[in-house]
């Protein structure tokens, strides 16, 4: 009995205890439940309160939009006004001036071509007095007066005249280091502006001149038309080209740079050929010191001397005792001997004539491959990028043949000097064997009549 009390009391406590935690988890559902619906009540307000303001703003935007198409209406229709009217006017200004609309068009383009004249040539030099009403002709929306067209008429008579006449002014003039100071020059016309130096570069723009890179050969300077002030005469270069001319002569490549052109090969080609002038120097000084002594020797043949005649006519002295054929076999081996000592150097003075050309060739091909390395990487729209290669193209190509025509020339001139010496080497030793041959004749047709007796 107790211990079934005891369980009903227990379960009595256990259901108060689930029905206790049960209220406690109700209550807490309820409050979170609560919370969330505050929260979502707030959302909604700001939700409304977003879209009021947003409705405002597309109001006033849809308003500034109706306002300015009303605005753009209303310049749109103004603006077609406006052109038709201008049409109209343009019109009527065409029919009211009739030919003289073009006149005036002329004018205005003469009076801006007069006004780049005025200001970029050098008769700028010399103000032109005019120069304010050309100004004004270009610049005027409207029709030029008689005035202005008196004055621009004027102004062409001023600079026609300015630009046949030679005159002394000074000028600013802005040397190599960037100095500048007022120097003496001497106007020809509107060609060119002379100083002491020569003729200057003229910049319009900036009022001021500066020298040339090179100046043109016999060119004038201030000191040699010193006579056209004086009513002289004065030959002297003109470049008709205001500085044109002058300027590209700063391009024009001088010997050493053209020789600079052909690199490496044109260095061995200009190598050979000095090699070349100076072994024909050598052989031909040789040459013409023996057929010197050759004709001394020929003088004198009695007493042999110390060169290629008298070195063949030793050996007949030295041979007179032996047979006409072992005379001819001593003369003709010391005639070769002298034979190879004229020659010497010849064989190689040819082989550089032939050697030149082939390398100026190898020049040409290098540079042509050079010159399509260049278009492969920039193209071909740049002349002045294929400029290196073409020119050691050409440059050694040239080089070869300047080279090989002198050294042929050499070779064929001391080939025949020295076979001019072998044939009168060659004549003289013939004369020997032949007085040899004619001496041992007499001694044989003697010697029977000598036994006899």
């Amino acid at each position: 009995m107790k211990l079934h009390t005891l369980s009903i009391a227990l379960l009595s406590v256990t259901m108060s205890l689930n029905l206790h935690a049960a209220d406690t988890l109700t209550s807490a559902a309820k409050a979170d439940q609560k919370q969330q619906l505050q929260h979502n009540s707030q959302r909604e307000a700001g939700f409304k309160m977003t879209e009021k303001e947003l409705s405002a703003m597309k109001a006033k935007l849809v308003a500034e939009r109706d306002a300015l198409q009303k605005q753009t209406d209303s310049l749109t229709q103004t603006f077609s006004q406006n052109e038709d009217k201008l049409a109209r006017l343009e019109e009527q200004l065409r029919l009211e001036s009739g030919s003289l609309g073009e006149v005036f068009g002329v004018v205005r383009q003469n009076a801006k071509e007069l006004q780049s004249e005025i200001h970029q040539s050098v008769t700028k030099t010399d103000r032109n007095q005019f120069a304010s009403v050309v100004d004004d002709i270009v610049a005027a929306k409207s029709l030029p007066s008689i005035k202005q067209l008196k004055g621009l008429w004027q102004a062409f008579e001023e600079q026609i005249k300015a630009s046949g006449e030679a005159a002394s002014t000074q000028i600013k003039f802005v040397d190599g280091q960037g100095k500048t100071e007022q120097v003496k020059a001497e106007r020809i016309g509107a060609f060119g502006l002379v100083t002491d130096q020569g003729y200057v570069d003229w910049k319009g723009d900036k009022n001021e001149a500066q020298g040339f890179a090179k100046q043109p050969e016999n060119g004038p300077t201030l000191s040699s038309l010193s006579a056209l002030n004086q009513g002289g005469i004065v030959n002297m270069v003109v470049d008709p080209s205001r500085g044109v001319m002058i300027d590209q002569l700063a391009l024009e490549p001088t010997t050493m740079e053209r020789l600079q052109a052909g690199g490496v090969v044109g260095k061995i080609i200009l190598g050979l050929l000095v090699i070349g002038i100076v072994i024909a120097l050598v052989r031909g000084t040789s040459l013409a010191l023996a057929r010197q002594k050759i004709r001394a020797q020929l003088k004198n043949p009695q007493n042999p001397g110390n060169n290629p005649l008298g070195r063949v006519l030793g050996v007949y002295s030295k041979e007179q005792n032996r047979s006409v054929e072992s005379l001819e076999l001593r003369l003709l081996e010391a005639v070769v001997d002298e034979q190879s000592s004229l020659e010497k150097g010849l064989s190689m003075l040819k082989l550089l004539a032939a050697l030149a050309p082939m390398l100026g060739l190898l020049g040409t091909v290098t540079g042509m491959i050079d010159t399509f390395q260049v278009i492969t990487q920039f193209g071909n729209g740049d002349p002045k990028v294929m400029a290196g290669g073409i020119s050691m193209a050409l440059v050694t190509t040239v080089l070869g043949l300047v080279a090989a025509m002198p050294l042929l020339l050499a070779h064929n001139f001391l080939s025949s000097q020295a076979e001019h010496i072998r044939n009168i080497l060659e004549k003289q030793g013939i004369g020997l064997v032949a007085a040899q041959a004619e001496k041992d004749q007499t001694v044989n047709h003697s010697a029977p009549v000598g036994n006899a007796a």
